[in-house]
């Protein structure tokens, strides 16, 4: 059963589809300073170059209905559990770090290669998602496309993750912004340890002392 659509979850999915409904009436030349763009080291006459806002603006925006689609999907099957858990502004705090995250890494990439394409899509947040949702509830258990199966949320992220490190390394998979959603689950982690205050962001709580048997 699919859980309830919470009041943050909504506005996201909302903020996302009118992006994409706007998209489908606005020129391209309108949108494309708010697409992920490289920052232009290796190019010599750029179509656009990056601008900070890129970071945050290019997760609201997607290529195509399927992809929005899926990802709202998503962005409802998770987003909904882990602001349950954590509030609406956490769980805002969350999703945008991870958007932000993914961007950053896919930025890297394609500035590195020298690459002219710009890069859209929630991806990494949704990636994020999937990872909160895998560490806060291990061992839920659920069926997702295309896996026939129950699996555990834990090794569902180990899929979607390993997954993610092939395609990204081997680029066997054109036109997926691979190293986004590699970005999105890795700043998810890394700030769920700094909320935890766990290492490298807090020192490793000491084991509780074991008790003795006195007979």
């Amino acid at each position: 059963m699919l859980p309830q659509i919470l009041p943050m979850t909504r506005a996201l999915i909302i903020a996302n589809c009118v992006v994409f409904l706007l998209g489908m009436v606005i020129s391209p030349v309108a949108q494309a300073p708010f697409a992920l763009w490289p920052i232009p080291l290796n190019i010599a006459e750029p179509t656009y170059s990056f601008l900070p806002w890129q970071l945050l603006t290019a997760g609201f925006m997607h290529g195509s209905f399927l992809h929005l689609a899926f990802n709202m999907l998503a962005l409802w099957m998770f987003g909904s559990a882990l602001e349950a858990v954590w509030g609406e502004r956490r769980f805002l705090t969350y999703f945008l770090v991870c958007v932000v995250g993914g961007n950053l890494c896919q930025l890297a990439l394609v500035t590195w290669m020298g690459l002219d394409i710009p890069t859209v899509g929630a991806s990494g947040g949704v990636y994020g998602l999937l990872l909160g949702f895998g560490m806060l509830f291990p061992n839920q258990r659920m069926i997702i496309f295309p896996i026939p199966m129950e699996i555990r949320a834990r090794t569902l992220v180990i899929i979607y993750g390993a997954l993610a490190v092939f395609y990204a390394v081997t680029g066997s998979q054109a036109g997926v912004a691979h190293l986004a959603h590699l970005g999105g689950m890795i700043f998810g982690y890394l700030l769920i340890r700094y909320w935890r205050g766990q290492p490298p962001f807090g020192k490793r709580r000491p084991p509780p002392p074991r008790m003795r048997i006195v007979k």
